[in-house]
């Protein structure tokens, strides 16, 4: 028997993750606790002698390190759980992404010492926008590059 309909080739997204807004809420829950130990981190080591000129965009890199690397595992693990276990691309991928994300951090946080008039907050606030910069950055291309569902082929 010769089949007389064509076979249609149609693709449909994977969907073994929790979806946009359940990544969403993942990746604030993830982010807000590695933020926190990112931010520990930082002020730990300012408080130990870290705290000069030179010193601080040191300690803004090392406590970025630590946040992001636990971030990425926790995403990977929990928010974008549905992509694909590519381990050599993935590493990659994150290794790219966060050399990106890790110059706008330290130069975002750079940039904010140095606009920002001199208050207690200074090097807090020049934090905080720094890390706000670099998770946009982060979700969107951990969702869309790095953990990105493919399609499979419908049969």
């Amino acid at each position: 028997m010769v089949a007389t309909e064509p076979q249609s080739e149609t693709t449909v997204p994977a969907s073994s993750g929790p979806g946009l807004l359940g990544q969403l809420i993942r990746f604030a829950l993830i982010g807000g606790f590695c933020a926190l130990l990112d931010l520990g981190t930082y002020s730990l080591l300012r408080a130990v002698g870290m705290d000069a000129a030179g010193w601080v965009t040191l300690a803004r890199a090392i406590s970025f390190i630590v946040g992001t690397t636990t971030a990425f595992f926790l995403n990977r693990r929990f928010t974008f759980s549905g992509g694909p276990r590519e381990g050599g691309t993935q590493v990659g991928g994150f290794v790219l992404l966060y050399a990106v994300t890790f110059f706008v951090a330290v130069g975002v946080n750079q940039w904010m010492l140095h606009l920002l008039p001199e208050s207690a907050w200074k090097a807090t606030l020049g934090w905080v926008v720094s890390q706000a910069t670099a998770t946009v950055i982060n979700f969107v291309m951990l969702k869309w590059v790095v953990f990105r569902e493919r399609p499979v082929k419908e049969n």
